[in-house]
């Protein structure tokens, strides 16, 4: 573990998480629980994860919530947990809470033509294969590709979906492993300020882990709130306030929320 934010005492954190009130757990999915795959659908979670989530989900004062970029459908099936805990997919566009209640944020016409137009590039240009297809988001994945091969595919295909997002007001956000266009409105962030604003005004410890540029969002909406918290193999630039590597650091920092 590395802290990269001098004002933050891990030590006084720890302490708290044994104390009373609600303790509010953010996750990210791809990166931080399971590690990438080529197939998405082969991201399990690493080995003990499960087990620390599920235990989690046993525990009265523990709220847990996975905040991913994937599509809530995709995800349960790979989580396979015990109880369902609240989901937040598609990067924020979609909220699957456990009672099983749906929703995705509004979404306009034009934004919609502007994802049939960014999918129809895709299939146009031979890289249907790496298309995902998400409530609210179209993503090219390139995991994978040598180099040179990526910077084939982001020359067929950034050029012109930086057109179709300039006229259909969609937001162009890269991530790792991909780029994706989507409609605007909501992300990771406005999770976080979402479920938290439901602890506001009591007791509550509050931890954010995630590893993509779009987790960066969930980071800020924690500031000053919670504790945020980089899992992934390299260091980069972050405002999280510490770094853990998975994923034996990242279980043993989710085994002290037991």
């Amino acid at each position: 573990m590395q802290i990269l934010n001098q004002e933050i005492d891990i030590d006084d954190f720890y302490r708290r998480l044994k104390g009373e009130g609600r303790k509010v757990l953010f996750l990210d999915y791809d990166g931080t629980l399971a590690p990438f795959q080529e197939d998405p659908d082969m991201a399990y979670p690493y080995p003990g994860v499960r087990e620390v989530l599920n235990s989690l989900m046993e525990k009265d004062d523990v709220y847990l919530c996975i905040i991913s970029g994937r599509w809530t459908k995709d995800l349960i099936p790979l989580l396979n947990l015990e109880k369902q805990p609240e989901i937040w997919g598609s990067h924020g566009l979609e909220r699957l809470l456990p009672d099983g209640s749906y929703e995705t944020a509004p979404m306009e016409k034009s934004a919609l033509k502007g994802l049939a137009d960014g999918q129809h590039l895709l299939s146009s240009t031979g890289l249907s294969e790496r298309c995902e297809l998400k409530p609210g988001c179209v993503a090219l994945h390139w995991r994978g590709l040598e180099d040179k091969d990526v910077q084939e595919v982001k020359s067929k295909v950034k050029p012109e979906w930086v057109k179709i997002a300039n006229e259909h007001k969609l937001e162009l956000r890269k991530f790792d492993g991909g780029l994706e266009l989507r409609v605007p409105g909501r992300d990771k962030g406005d999770a976080v300020d979402t479920v938290l604003s439901k602890f506001e005004g009591g007791n509550y410890i509050a931890s954010y882990l995630g590893d993509d540029l779009t987790d960066e969002d969930g980071f800020r909406s924690l500031k000053g709130r919670g504790l945020s918290v980089l899992v992934r193999e390299e260091l980069r630039d972050t405002e999280a306030d510490i770094w853990l590597k998975p994923p034996e650091e990242m279980i043993n920092f989710l085994s002290k929320w037991l």
